[in-house]
């Protein structure tokens, strides 16, 4: 998913990206074969922190994989949509609290 960021000055992306979308561009940044198993995506990756939201929300690669029933991936689509709705219900989790809501409400 991405989503515009609020209007600023200087030489800001035209997106953020977040959830599946911004472990996509991780992945295609580092050297990942497949098939992988999650201890060795979350080594390639450092445990990068996953943005599941436009408001900064993140979560860490090996937490959200901790989600996920299955520990071995047979390809990028596998372990992208293996994690979608992970990914889905901590934006669903973050905006349901009362912080979550204030910060999809302001401008920043």
């Amino acid at each position: 998913m991405a989503a515009r960021p609020p209007p600023q000055g200087g030489d800001e992306p035209d997106t953020l990206e977040f959830g599946i979308a911004a472990l996509a561009k991780h992945l295609s940044e580092a050297d990942v074969t497949y098939p992988v198993t999650a201890d060795e995506l979350v080594r390639e990756l450092d445990d990068v922190a996953v943005p599941y939201n436009a408001a900064g929300g993140s979560v860490r690669l090996s937490e959200a994989l901790e989600s996920v029933p299955q520990s071995k991936f047979a390809s990028k689509a596998e372990l992208l949509d293996s994690l979608h709705p992970v990914f889905e219900e901590y934006r669903r989790s973050a905006s349901n609290n009362f912080l979550g809501q204030l910060r999809a409400m302001l401008p920043f």
